[in-house]
């Protein structure tokens, strides 16, 4: 076999080929599997197709190996799996597929193997290596996308009119192998997503999502997004990221353009972190500027209060595109609030006033805040980024300095409001917030420490004010 497999993979290889020898079905690996194999690249899903029942043949593997895995199926499909040695193995019957218009569900009846392989998205994704025993080892290419991996194409292995017709999310998985494998989409290929694009629309939210989730952890995400733009599919998938597109002038007076800023930010970020959601974070913290836009005499063009106007677009983005309306979301939410707040703090004279609340605020979240924060320094003035830098390292060990004095990243008052409830006899009311709330405020301030006796003894005096008496 020609291409690179480790052991174990040569192993679960094996066990398949020997099992669809028993069952008398020629059966082959396919796909993805195929193709990073020869890129030399790790894949833990298989792929196999065979010429016969699917779901028979993954119940002849999975009874191969001790403890039996669960076998998985649709029989709708003809489709089975299994996961084994922490892979994932796909069968399925070869077929062959039409379409209707409206549907990217496709009707489906037996077919051959090339069948099965021009019914696949791109060239790159249409070989397939043989494990039956007269030719084991022997990789079918009948669209030549040996030599598209060699020269770094996508390209459909039919004409793109079809292939994006009968189903439009190939557009995004496109651009998306495009920006994962550093590839090029060919130009007819190209051509084929600019006339579809409109197609898109009858492609499920869902499926849209995990396609642009899977650019956004590319090494390099803008990438993929500068094709989704450049084709016209960002502004039908993610309307409010093309409003950040463009530098207006008036007066000779312009600003940057917010859409590429924003892809650099983003690419700034994924040197450093691969969690999704802080990369998301990246993507939406300036969502809020196309809204706050106004131009000022003096001052020109500015954006005031955009953090706080993108942070309420926020729950209503991730809901649009179906993303999770969970701690992820509020994860997000929080950081594309907090992300001038750093900034506002090189531009002054730090208080620990302003140090502590901003800890209190951030709380858990605060290296990804600053995480951010370095990430969104775009300037092209090497001098000024330096300084942008070296402000930020003052702010984040006077950020050290504090959260050693005060702990106040897991912050937890020191007196609750059941423990005020109690000492006053009184039920849950805006007095029990109202004091509470003095009692945070009196400690960001740094006018009594953050200890249980102080916050006692404030409370006391808080409450004498509002004439409030102990039991």
């Amino acid at each position: 076999m020609d291409i690179r497999c480790s052991q174990e993979e040569r192993f679960l290889i094996n066990k398949v080929a020997n099992a669809a020898q028993e069952a008398g079905m020629e059966a082959y690996l396919i796909g993805g599997f195929v193709r990073d194999k020869i890129l030399d690249r790790p894949c833990a899903d298989m792929d196999v197709v065979c010429l016969g029942d699917g779901i028979q043949l993954a119940e002849l593997v999975a009874a191969r190996f001790t403890p039996r895995p669960h076998v998985s199926f649709f029989k709708t499909f003809g489709t089975a799996h299994i996961r084994v040695h922490d892979y994932d193995i796909e069968f399925v019957g070869a077929r062959k597929e039409s379409y209707r218009h409206h549907s990217r569900n496709p009707e489906v009846e037996p077919g051959s193997l090339k069948d099965d392989l021009e019914r696949r998205d791109f060239s790159v994704n249409s070989m397939s290596v043989s494990l039956n025993t007269a030719d084991f080892g022997k990789l079918f290419d009948p669209f030549n996308g040996l030599s598209d991996l060699t020269d770094k194409i996508i390209k459909t292995p039919l004409s793109p009119d079809k292939a994006f017709t009968d189903d439009p999310l190939r557009m995004l998985r496109a651009i998306r192998f495009a920006a994962q494998l550093g590839f090029t989409i060919d130009p007819v290929t190209w051509e084929g997503i600019l006339k579809n694009r409109d197609r898109i629309r009858i492609i499920s939210q869902e499926r849209i999502t995990e396609e642009i989730n899977k650019m956004i952890l590319c090494r390099i995400p803008s990438v993929g997004f500068d094709l989704m733009y450049r084709s016209g599919l960002l502004k039908l998938v993610f309307p409010q990221m093309v409003d950040l597109a463009g530098a207006e002038y008036r007066d000779g007076v312009g600003h940057k353009d917010n859409l590429y800023h924003t892809f650099q930010v983003l690419d700034n970020i994924s040197r450093n972190t691969d969690d999704l959601w802080l990369r998301w974070a990246a993507i939406l913290h300036d969502i809020g500027k196309p809204a706050t836009k106004r131009f000022e005499e003096e001052a020109g063009w500015t954006f005031h209060g955009h953090e706080v106007v993108g942070g309420r677009m926020v729950p209503r983005i991730f809901a649009q595109l179906k993303l999770p309306q969970d701690a992820k979301m509020r994860f997000v939410r929080k950081i594309v609030e907090l992300h001038l707040r750093p900034i506002s703090l090189t531009k002054e004279n730090i208080t620990d006033s302003a140090v502590r609340r901003l800890l209190f605020e951030a709380g858990e979240d605060v290296d990804a805040l600053m995480t951010l924060c370095n990430a969104d320094i775009t300037s092209k003035n090497k001098q000024k980024v330096k300084q942008f830098l070296s402000n930020f390292e003052m702010v984040r060990q006077r950020m050290k300095e504090v959260e050693e004095k005060d702990q106040l990243r897991s912050w937890q008052p020191p007196v609750t409001g059941e423990m005020i409830m109690e000492a006053f006899g009184i039920p849950p009311s805006r007095e029990v917030g109202d004091i509470k709330t003095a009692i945070r405020e009196a400690i960001l301030d740094g006018l009594i420490p953050g200890t249980k006796d102080a916050a006692w003894e404030f409370m006391l005096v808080k409450a004498k004010e509002m004439g409030l008496q102990m039991k």
